[in-house]
């Protein structure tokens, strides 16, 4: 039985590729922050396989407790990094944790004798910092896809100028080491949307559906959604951990980043999905997965269908 090593294996996206794993018969190692709160991870005891599941303490930025936890792994998922939209000092909340933790991670992961692949769950950011805005150089009707240049824009929001770094530094670490031993691949999601595998609160991607369905706004960056009713992508939850299982598992895939999306509606019409009605408009494809499609084989569901199962 082959270990998969999930950091961040219990959070939102984390919980669902956690269960994939365990469904398709792996030994999965999750990493949480804080092992003493069992309410953050209690939910994953319930998976099939559960058995199968151990859960350990893992801060990516101690050295030590990294390379405990990946000793053994043959498959690694990154996935802790912070997803925060209020932020009171971006260094220390978001840039540290995503950018050390990534340059530890990549650090650690060459004395793994037992690696076959890494994969880090990137960001839309890693092509477009100005998300869910188009980025420069695009204009309505556009699409996006992996052979346009990044953008980037250090007026960004926090979140998306770390995980574009954090992600230039793992293209820069590929570039620089030609003959590892093991494949890095990433896949980099859209607006991931869909229900959550536990309880919790906390999930801001839960919270943002809550936000889009009661057209609330709790920042002038949320406003401007509402403002300027702009088209977002959105990728259901459940395809994002199908395309992140088929990275890990599926070979001579080193060096890609995939984008993960599905349809792009406007906010006014996911506002009206989530509360049951018509939306005005048809959607459109803004983010291209046509990759992923063919090298993945994922098969990404239409975004409405994902707005009425948060709804149900």
């Amino acid at each position: 039985m082959k270990t998969a090593g999930i950091i961040g294996g219990a959070g939102y996206i984390g919980s669902h590729i956690t269960k994939k794993f365990l469904e398709e018969g792996y030994h999965v190692r999750v990493g949480t922050t804080d092992l003493s709160n069992k309410e953050k991870y209690a939910h994953l005891k319930a998976f099939p396989n559960a058995d199968h599941l151990e859960v350990v303490q893992l801060d990516v930025r101690n050295t030590s407790e990294l390379e405990t936890f990946l000793k053994g792994c043959n498959i690694v998922v990154h996935g802790g990094t912070p997803f925060q939209l209020e932020v009171k000092d971006p260094q220390t909340e978001l840039f540290e944790p995503t950018i050390k933790g990534t340059e530890n991670i990549l650090h650690a992961i060459q004395q793994v004798p037992t690696l076959e692949k890494v994969v880090f769950i990137a960001s839309v950011a890693a092509y477009n910092t100005d998300f869910p805005l188009l980025p420069a150089g695009k204009k309505a009707g556009d699409r996006v896809s992996e052979t346009d240049a990044p953008h980037m824009s250090e007026q960004s929001h926090p979140y998306a100028q770390a995980k574009f770094i954090a992600n230039r530094t793992v293209n820069e670490f590929i570039a620089a080491l030609p003959s590892l031993s093991f494949e890095i691949t990433s896949v980099s999601p859209t607006g991931v949307m869909g229900m959550a595998l536990s309880q919790r609160q906390d999930s801001t991607s839960m919270g943002i559906q809550y936000l889009f369905k009661n057209n609330i706004a709790p920042n002038p960056f949320i406003q401007m959604f509402y403002d300027n009713d702009i088209e977002f992508a959105i990728v259901d939850v459940k395809d994002v951990a199908e395309g992140i299982f088929k990275a890990a598992t599926t070979s001579g895939l080193h060096g890609r980043n995939y984008l993960l999306s599905s349809e792009s509606y406007h906010v006014s019409d996911v506002h009206a999905m989530l509360n049951g009605k018509d939306p005005l408009n048809a959607p459109q494809v803004v983010y291209d997965s046509a990759k992923a499609q063919r090298e993945l084989g994922v098969k990404f569901g239409p975004a409405r269908r994902t707005l009425e199962e948060y709804t149900a």
